[in-house]
C-alpha cells in the first residue's frame, strides 16, 4: 500500500507514515459526505456553531502538544509555535461569532403583498487541500466557516503536517459532529484531483503553489464549480521618509524572517527613501546578526531550518545568482554556525545593490532572504512594488495615514499595512490579486464564496 512519509527538517529523521487512501477508502468518503450533507444543512445554525465551538475547544485543548507536534513536522522554533494556535483560536470564533449576521437573510426595501428575501444556502460538501507552512491558520480559514455555514468539509493537508489532519478528526468527533460532516484523507495529487473532479465535490479551498492553483482548475475542468486560491506571494514593504525607522527595522526584520521566511504574506523585498536608505540597512543588518539559527527544539533559537533541503538550496542558488549580477550580501553565513550546505539550515542574508533584474527580486523565495532597494520617493516605490505577478499584501511605513490610503489605493495587493505586516486581521477579507489567486476567506466576505444566494419572491396578496 501506498504511504506518505514525513521527514522531519529538525533532524532528518522520519517523524511520521501514514497510509494513502485506497480507492474504496475515498468512495467512502465522499459517500459519507453525500449522505450527511442534507442532515447538516438542516441543522439550526445555533446548533451548528454550537458544535464547531466544541470542535475548536478540543482542538485547543491539546494545544502544548500541537506545538511539538508542529515544530517536529515543519521546523518551525519551538518558542514561537504555539502562536499558531493563539491565531487559530482568535481566526475561529471569531468567524463563529460573525456567522448569525453574516448568514442571515437579506431584505430589499418593503414591497406591498410581497415577502421578498436572499438567502445564503450552503454550497454542499467543500474540499480543503491546505499546506504546512502554517497548517492550523491556512486551514482554519475555510473549514470553520465552511461547516459554520452548513457545508460538510473533507480535508487533505499536506504530507509535511499530517498530523494536523488527524488532530481536527479527533476534535470533531470529540465535539460529536455527525458522521460525515467532517473527514479527512491523506492522498496523492493524483487521487486529489479525482475528487476535485468528482461531482459530489461542490467547492474547493486550495492554498500552495501558483502551479498547484493551475492544477486544480484543471482538475475541475468543465465542471461549474468555484474555487478559492491563495497562491504566491513577493510581498513588498516600502519605508517612506518620515517613518519611525526604529520601528520599521524591528518590524521589517521579524516580517522578512519569521518562520524562516516560509509565510505567503512575509515581506520578500523592501524599498527604502533614500534619506532613510543607509541607516535602515545599517539596522536592518544588525539586527539580524542577532538571530539564532539552530536546532528549533531548543528555545532560544528563533530561526529554525526550512522546511527541507531542496527548498534551502533554491534559495541559496536565488542568492547566489543574484551576486553574481551585482548584489552584494551583508551577512556572512559564517556568524551562523548552523547553516550548512546540503541541509534545510539556512542562514538569514540580506542582499543590497539589488534590482528587478535578478530572481530575487521578483520571484517567490520563500526562505530567509530580503532583498532592499534604495527610492527616490512614492511613484519609484509604488512602481516597483507593482511590478510583480503576485499581489497578496503591501506594508507601508510611514507617520501620514492620508499618504498610506492614497499610496495603497494605487498598490496591485489585496492588503494594504501600514505600520505592521504578516498579520491576518479575521475582521478583514483576506484576498489577493494577478497569481496571488482569488476569493476571499475571512471576515463576512469569507461566508459568500462559501454559500450561494437564493431569491425568495413570495406573493402574499392576491
Amino acid at each position: 500500500m501506498a504511504s506518505l512519509k514525513t521527514i522531519s527538517p529538525v533532524d532528518g529523521r522520519k517523524y511520521c507514515t501514514r497510509p494513502l487512501a485506497s480507492a474504496p477508502q475515498i468512495e467512502a468518503a465522499l459517500a459519507a459526505a453525500q449522505k450527511a450533507k442534507d442532515g447538516w444543512r438542516a441543522t439550526p445554525l445555533a446548533e451548528r456553531i454550537a458544535l464547531v465551538t466544541k470542535m475548536v475547544d478540543a482542538l485547543l485543548a491539546n494545544r502544548e502538544a500541537i506545538a511539538e507536534e508542529l515544530t517536529w513536522q515543519m521546523g518551525r522554533p519551538v518558542a514561537q509555535t504555539p502562536g499558531e494556535m493563539r491565531g487559530f483560536e482568535e481566526r475561529a470564533r471569531h468567524m463563529l461569532a460573525i456567522a448569525p449576521k453574516a448568514l442571515a437573510d437579506v431584505a430589499p426595501d418593503a414591497k406591498d403583498g410581497f415577502t421578498r428575501f436572499i438567502r445564503r444556502d450552503p454550497l454542499g460538501l467543500v474540499f480543503v487541500v491546505a499546506p504546512w507552512n502554517y497548517p492550523y491558520l491556512t486551514s482554519v480559514n475555510a473549514i470553520v466557516p465552511a461547516l459554520a455555514a452548513g457545508n460538510v468539509v473533507l480535508l487533505k493537508h499536506s504530507h509535511q503536517t499530517p498530523l494536523v489532519a488527524e488532530r481536527y478528526a479527533e476534535a470533531a468527533k470529540a465535539a460529536g459532529l455527525p458522521a460525515g460532516v467532517f473527514q479527512i484523507l491523506h492522498t496523492d495529487h493524483a487521487d486529489a484531483a479525482r475528487i476535485i473532479g468528482d461531482a459530489r465535490t461542490d467547492f474547493v479551498c486550495f492554498t500552495g503553489s501558483v502551479e498547484g492553483g493551475r492544477a486544480v482548475q484543471r482538475a475541475i475542468g468543465g465542471r461549474f464549480i468555484g474555487a478559492g486560491l491563495e497562491l504566491g506571494g513577493k510581498d513588498p514593504a516600502y519605508v517612506r521618509a518620515d517613518a519611525n525607522l526604529a520601528h520599521a527595522v524591528e518590524n521589517l526584520v521579524d516580517g522578512a524572517f519569521f518562520n524562516s521566511g516560509q509565510s505567503c504574506c512575509g515581506i520578500e523585498r523592501i524599498y527604502v527613501h533614500e534619506s532613510l536608505y543607509a541607516k535602515f540597512v545599517e539596522g536592518f543588518v544588525e539586527l539580524t546578526k542577532t538571530y539564532k539559527l539552530g536546532n528549533p527544539t531548543d528555545k532560544a533559537t528563533n530561526l529554525g531550518p526550512m522546511v527541507r533541503a531542496s527548498a534551502a538550496e533554491f534559495v541559496r542558488g536565488q542568492i547566489a545568482e543574484a551576486v553574481r549580477q551585482g548584489a552584494r550580501s551583508l551577512v556572512d553565513p559564517k556568524h551562523f554556525a548552523a547553516d550548512k550546505a546540503g541541509t534545510p539550515y539556512l542562514a538569514p542574508h540580506v542582499l543590497v545593490d539589488v534590482d528587478h533584474k535578478m530572481r530575487v527580486m521578483t520571484e517567490e523565495s520563500f526562505g530567509p532572504v530580503i532583498g532592499i532597494m534604495k527610492v527616490s520617493g512614492d511613484d519609484e516605490a509604488v512602481k516597483l512594488m507593482n511590478d510583480s505577478e503576485y499581489g497578496l499584501t503591501a506594508a507601508l511605513w510611514t507617520a501620514d495615514a492620508a499618504a498610506a490610503e492614497k499610496i495603497g489605493q494605487r498598490i496591485e495587493t489585496g492588503t494594504v499595512f501600514m505600520n505592521r505586516c504578516d498579520y491576518l486581521d479575521p475582521g478583514l477579507a483576506w484576498t489577493g490579486v494577478k497569481n496571488t489567486g482569488r476569493g476571499a476567506t475571512l471576515s463576512a466576505l469569507g461566508y459568500e464564496q462559501l454559500t450561494r444566494p437564493k431569491s425568495f419572491h413570495l406573493r402574499t396578496a392576491l
